[in-house]
């Protein structure tokens, strides 16, 4: 790289926004922009800084969505490359981040490569996506073993909707909800309550504010 490429962070956690910066300064061809705990201040901070290359955290507890603020981005500043990073297996971040147009993604906990490597290579133009979640253990059930409607269903739960509201969201009858979570409860071996906790906390299913 002929020179430094500018690197705004985007996390809301002390350690990794610590951890990404070292990388940055100890790199040799990035230069850190700033950095950021809050999604919703991204737009006004690329309004006002030079900015090639933006790492954003995808779920954060205050200041807005990850994947909001790069929708943002990208209908404002499309010159603007995104690294969007999670720790949370739900797949579908990965197909919400390739509709808006993100350049690349990266988990944090499990991944092939490391993130200075998926830097390089969002950089010089290419686009680099895990080809799933990672799997991870809920019980006795692998994540990859619940349906597409169960996760539809799984979802709501982790936000504490009844059965009742779950059918209502989703259109469904309350019986159709009951029979998911069923189904759920025998492939995990937990109990209703115990099977939205564990979701939540492994990040499974994660409703995205």
């Amino acid at each position: 790289m002929s020179e430094h490429v500018k690197v705004l962070i985007c996390d809301d956690q002390n350690i990794p926004r610590l951890l990404f910066k070292m990388m940055i300064d100890n790199s040799g061809d990035y230069e850190l922009a700033g950095e950021l705990s809050r999604a919703d201040d991204v737009i006004d901070f690329i309004a006002s800084h030079d900015v090639d290359l933006c790492i954003m955290d995808i779920l954060m507890q205050e200041g807005g969505s990850g994947l909001n603020a790069a929708a943002a981005v990208k209908d404002r500043f499309p010159e603007v490359k995104i690294i969007v990073t999670t720790s949370m297996p739900d797949d579908s971040y990965l197909k919400n981040a390739r509709e808006i147009g993100v350049e690349s993604f990266w988990y944090k906990e499990k991944n092939d490569m490391s993130l200075l490597e998926v830097m390089n290579r969002t950089v010089r133009g290419e686009s680099v996506y895990p080809n799933e979640a990672p799997v991870v253990d809920i019980g006795w059930m692998k994540s990859n073993e619940i349906t597409d409607r169960e996760m539809d269903v799984l979802r709501l739960m982790t936000e504490g909707f009844s059965d009742q509201e779950i059918a209502d969201e989703l259109k469904i009858s309350k019986a159709t909800v009951r029979t998911h979570i069923n189904h759920m409860c025998e492939k995990s071996g937990l109990s209703r309550p115990r099977l939205a906790i564990e979701a939540r906390v492994l990040g499974i299913a994660v409703v995205d504010k």
